[in-house]
């Protein structure tokens, strides 16, 4: 009976010291304070046919309110085709909400949406003996603008892995806390 209770009480401290852990876990976690580097598909197309190359995209989250974050971004992708090379740099602010709280969520994973709002840096360049308008690829919208939905899987209070998933650039990274 003595080895019993001695097993049980050790299972329950174990589960207690498990749980308490987790519980630092969640009460240290704060929106923003986060720095994103993501690798992705996608991308405004403005009119551009060809072949989309990788996305790269890095943002740095401020804690605005308690579920919100605004967060400057600047991501590059470009386009390609027999004719021309078309570099876009989206720069601007995305803002999230957070709704962890709203869904009950674990301490080790946050779900969101967002908007980034900015502009688009476009520049093109022709490959030799195009006879086409040079102007059609350089008259992209200069307004940026991209809804989110998103969530990020927390490995450590300082490390996390992310899917941005959007309406114009969706990314999978790292989240650095």
């Amino acid at each position: 009976m003595k080895k019993t209770i001695f097993i049980v009480a050790l299972i329950l401290m174990g589960l207690s010291s498990n749980l308490s852990a987790q519980d630092n876990f969640q009460s240290s976690e704060r929106f923003g304070g986060a720095l994103n580097l993501g690798l992705g598909i996608g991308g405004y197309s403005y009119g551009y046919i060809g072949h989309t190359l990788p996305v790269l995209s890095v943002n740095y989250e401020f804690g605005v309110l308690r579920n919100f974050t605004l967060a400057p971004f600047l991501t590059f992708y470009s386009y390609t085709d027999g004719n021309y090379n078309a570099i876009v740099t989206p720069i601007g602010v995305k803002g999230t909400y957070y709704f962890d709280q709203l869904l009950h969520a674990g301490p080790r994973w946050d779900f969101y949406t967002a908007g980034s709002l900015g502009l688009n840096l476009v520049s093109t360049t022709w490959n030799a003996g195009y006879l086409g308008s040079r102007n059609y690829y350089t008259t992209a919208d200069p307004l940026y603008l991209d809804f989110h939905l998103g969530t990020e899987f927390h490995f450590s209070n300082h490390i996390g892995a992310f899917l941005d998933l959007s309406t114009g650039v969706s990314t999978i990274g790292i989240a650095i806390h």
